[in-house]
């Protein structure tokens, strides 16, 4: 009970904290460096990329069993809260503020600590004249379009350890993987003092910082707790609803455009040209995971072609505003084939990743970092240049490096301050049970399945039916 009493006990310090904080004051008013066609479509990308993260939730909830399916999505959901505060708090100093040290690894909590100075209304970042990156839009709103991914970052790696991970325990690593990993990984590649960015590392709207590190995340929680029991038993999975799955990835792929349309910092042709690229690569992608399940003997299944479409967004995540259209096709392609070849390793490997998070997101994201050295325009491998393709590579096992053995050093210490993984008793009950006291669905409902039993085998839910899943009591 003592344990369970310091969350809340946190909240409210900081609660108390926030009110004696000096503040400063609302926005100036608007002046003439701001553009209001920039701000109007960075509140809107912003609010798309808000819009990811409960579409991952259903992408990820109708992937998993009857029994996990509310515990999964929440999982997603619980990001908008906790990394909301913690950005407000000290993650957005961190990732943007200035450069500590001078080694370009991460930046200074005192900076915008608490949001302190954080409604200027024109900025720059960066001390160098001949590298600051400045803004047509206010700073505040640019700190709330990159809260958007740090949000999503954490709920990406939730689908490794589905069905088998404590929430308290989750939420504790939630919270130092989003200290210690993401902020120092985006002032790396997007600080214009950060390392990776003075090397001319391109990452234009979060492959690396995003998707790898979370993909490298999912593949060391996957190993530190190890298979699930039904995996461990080979009990065929059977998703609990494919119709959320086809939601998620719509919703995925309309938050897209704000993620890498928005990255552009402004109404302009770039934003234009990552519009038309993530489209371009996520259509390729979804084609590509279909077209060689079909060669391969398989039947082309809504599932794969959500999971493809997908993986060609991660893929042309870090390229968007850096290739051409033509170009895109062949990075979603590419990815696509890879990563579908990658999950089918994956299955047939002890490695039990629930949701194939490091096949598609890790691998996805990799695959976009590499093939950015190889297309950016004028600088890349295709166009005689070596120099940011050798340093994309560099920096791609530096990045890896750092997200897995950071993320397994931190599960390492949150398993002993609380277990990670539930009993096998709660694993069997199901998360949703056991660790919210909730169901998918109404007891009703359940009960009524129940009575019209059919014959099948499975309490009388028939097979594929909402929320279902082979094996329900």
């Amino acid at each position: 009970m003592k344990r369970a009493s310091v969350p809340f006990l946190l909240l409210v310090l900081l609660s108390v904290l926030a009110l004696f904080w000096p503040a400063t004051g609302p926005p100036p008013p608007t002046n003439g460096e701001i553009q209001v066609g920039d701000t109007a479509w960075m509140l809107t990308a912003s609010a798309l990329v808000l819009l990811m993260t409960p579409g991952l939730s259903f992408f990820y909830g109708g992937m998993v069993s009857f029994r996990n399916v509310v515990s999964t999505m929440f999982q997603s959901i619980v990001c908008l809260g906790m990394i909301s505060l913690l950005w407000v708090l000290v993650g957005f100093s961190l990732a943007f503020g200035d450069d500590l040290g001078g080694m370009g690894l991460i930046g200074d909590p005192r900076t915008f600590f608490l949001f302190h100075n954080v409604t200027e209304t024109t900025f720059r970042l960066g001390h160098d004249p001949a590298t600051a990156v400045g803004f047509s839009i206010p700073l505040l709103l640019f700190a709330m379009f990159q809260l958007k991914f740090a949000v999503i970052a954490p709920a990406l790696f939730t689908g490794s350890f589905a069905e088998r991970v404590r929430f308290s325990s989750y939420l504790l690593f939630m919270t130092l993987f989003s200290l210690l990993i993401y902020s120092p990984l985006a002032h790396m590649t997007w600080h214009p003092d950060g390392l990776l960015f003075r090397w001319g590392v391109k990452d234009f709207a979060g492959g690396t910082v995003v998707h790898i590190s979370a993909g490298l995340a999912a593949l060391a929680g996957a190993m530190i707790l190890g298979p699930r029991n039904s995996h461990r038993e080979k009990d065929v999975h059977t998703p609990a609803n494919i119709p959320y799955v086809l939601l998620g990835t719509g919703l995925l792929w309309f938050g897209w455009f704000g993620f890498n349309a928005g990255s552009a910092g402004g109404a302009n042709g770039l934003a234009a040209l990552a519009f038309a690229t993530t489209n371009t690569a996520s259509a390729s992608a979804m084609l590509g995971w279909i077209f060689l399940d079909w060669m391969l003997g398989k039947k082309p299944s809504a599932l794969g072609g959500c999971i493809g479409a997908v993986v060609g967004l991660v893929a042309i995540t870090p390229a968007a505003g850096f290739v051409t259209v033509p170009q895109s096709i062949f990075i979603g392609l590419a990815a696509s084939v890879i990563s579908n070849l990658a999950v089918g390793f994956r299955t047939r490997s002890a490695i039990d990743d629930t949701l194939d998070v490091f096949p598609c997101h890790g691998l996805g994201g990799m695959v976009g970092m590499v093939t950015t050295g190889v297309f950016a325009k004028d600088v890349g491998l295709w166009y005689g240049q070596t120099t940011i393709f050798v340093h994309h590579l560099i920096a791609l096992v530096i990045v890896s490096v750092f997200a897995f053995a950071g993320s397994y050093a931190l599960y390492q210490l949150v398993n002993k301050v609380i277990p990670l993984r539930v009993s096998p008793e709660e694993e069997l009950d199901g998360l949703d049970l056991t660790q919210h006291g909730e169901r998918a669905i109404g007891e009703s409902l359940l009960g009524l399945f129940r009575a019209n039993g059919n014959g099948n085998g499975h309490g009388g839910v028939p097979h594929g039916a909402l929320l279902v899943e082979s094996g329900q009591p």
